[in-house]
């Protein structure tokens, strides 16, 4: 199983000394039976005057940093050492029940996963139903993993991808209509197309690479977002349409939320003269100690 050293730096410049309010900052990975944390720390400067760290009602590690001094600088780096183990898509297992589409989640199921099917985007022309439905085929009933795998191929291969550093994402009806966006936005058409259908969907940030170490996965260099789908059998399974990933084959999660907004990696605020902010640069870099043949 690959070991993966993670690097994720955000750098905020102002032309002068600024005051900082308190930062929201998700940069550390899930713990979980594929993904188990070997080594994590947090560098903040300047050097903050109290970082309190709480789970989210996702259970996500948040850190909040407050800050009592002024600076034209705040470096927020996230250093992580992984244990990776990657799940074979092949280790999908679904519930007879569930094995083809439609079907109905269990009562047992069904209240906790009723948020995660509420569709969060209008679609008074049945756009998004029209394009969720094409999967499905003629018959009416298809193998749900087919489906959904079609899906997630589907837009990896008719979308273009385009990097985009501003906040927020496309509406679904706009990337159906564009048909390019980022990795948000195509993950945000999923999640969509998925509900539309009655599958409970979730978004996930976090982070991608290539287990072959060629670096030619799209969203690399940046936080990365995909979906999570409840199957019942297998529990959440992964989706990456960017990459056209089924499985979480060279994906990290830091962050898993009903909506973007929820998972933003770093939030803030900050006060001072006017026009002060000169810009922000992120990277992220992950490292294969143990790359795959």
């Amino acid at each position: 199983m690959p070991i993966l050293t993670i690097a994720h730096i955000t750098t905020y410049a102002y032309r002068q000394p600024v005051a900082f309010g308190d930062h929201r900052i998700m940069v550390r990975p899930r713990e979980s039976y594929d993904q188990r944390l070997l080594a994590s720390r947090l560098d903040i400067d300047p050097a903050p005057s109290e970082v309190r760290w709480l789970q989210d009602v996702f259970g996500n590690s948040v850190a909040i940093a407050c800050f009592n001094r002024r600076a034209t600088k705040l470096r927020i780096a996230g250093h992580t050492r992984l244990d990776h183990r990657p799940q074979a898509i092949e280790a999908v297992a679904v519930e007879s029940y569930a094995r083809r589409y439609p079907f109905t989640y269990s009562s047992e199921d069904m209240p906790d996963l009723l948020r995660s099917i509420e569709r969060q985007h209008h679609d008074p022309d049945r756009i998004v139903d029209r394009w969720a439905r094409s999967f499905i085929g003629g018959e009416g009933r298809i193998e749900t993993t087919e489906l959904l795998a079609t899906m997630t191929a589907t837009i990896r291969r008719e979308f273009a991808y385009l990097a985009r550093h501003e906040a927020g994402t496309q509406t679904p009806i706009e990337t159906l209509q564009r048909r390019r966006g980022t990795c948000r936005d195509f993950a945000v058409l999923m999640i969509e197309a998925a509900r539309a259908l009655g599958l409970a969907a979730r978004f996930v940030s976090g982070y991608v690479y290539d287990p072959h170490s060629k670096n030619d996965r799209l969203g690399g260099g940046n936080t990365h977002a995909w979906v999570r789908i409840f199957l019942p059998g297998s529990g959440w399974v992964e989706y990456d349409p960017t990459n056209g990933i089924v499985g979480n084959v060279g994906l990290v999660r830091v962050a898993i939320a009903r909506d973007p907004y929820q998972a933003v990696p770093l939030s803030g605020t900050w006060s001072g003269f006017p026009a002060s902010e000169l810009g922000m640069d992120v990277s992220v870099n992950v490292t294969v100690d143990d790359p795959e043949e």
